[in-house]
């Protein structure tokens, strides 16, 4: 249930061609694998039009106040909410498979991953993807500059306390200076 607090700012489109280059992409790792050969009139007459089609619907992407939420997934559906603050980088990719299929790719490198999650999470066929980057960018900003002011207003009343701390100290010192001048016992 999303809050007033995080709601949806920009929801992305899925380029429809997205299904084509799915069912292509899998089909050529078919035809270079022994066993996938055999499966391939399958995979391209019937299973990988289906699958394709629904990978398709049941794609997702939302971008809110604070996080970039991405849904996908047929049988294993994977959903993933990464906190704008931890996105260090959104690459965009585009190859000659991907340029004719009028798609690209935006990877996610967020901070604390570990080597082996590198560019885990990946958004391939979003419809006018360098809008998105950018507005996932223009967000992420907006959410460090407010942060970073609410950090900077704590400072602020951390110093002025930290000063009527040292202001009480050195009033304290003083007065243990002048005991101590007058002989009178502490």
């Amino acid at each position: 249930m999303e809050t007033s607090s995080n709601s949806v700012l920009l929801k992305a489109s899925f380029n429809p061609l997205i299904r084509s280059y799915l069912l292509l992409y899998v089909a050529f790792f078919m035809l270079i694998s022994v066993v996938g050969i055999v499966l391939l009139p399958i995979w391209l007459l019937g299973v990988g039009q289906w699958w394709s089609r629904h990978y398709f619907q049941l794609l997702e992407c939302e971008l809110s106040e604070r996080s970039l939420r991405f849904k996908k997934g047929i049988i294993v559906q994977t959903e993933k909410t990464i906190p704008l603050e931890n996105i260090q980088d959104v690459t965009f990719v585009e190859g000659p498979l991907l340029k004719y299929f009028d798609l690209c790719i935006l990877k996610f490198e967020t901070a604390g991953q570990s080597q082996g999650q590198a560019h885990d999470m990946q958004l391939i066929g979003i419809m006018d993807a360098q809008t998105f980057r950018n507005r996932i960018i223009e967000q992420r900003q907006r959410l460090m500059s407010t942060r970073y002011g609410q950090t900077q207003a704590t400072n602020v009343t951390e110093q002025a306390l930290l000063s009527e701390i040292r202001d009480s100290l050195r009033a304290i010192e003083r007065l243990l200076a002048q005991t101590i001048e007058q002989g009178k016992p502490l």
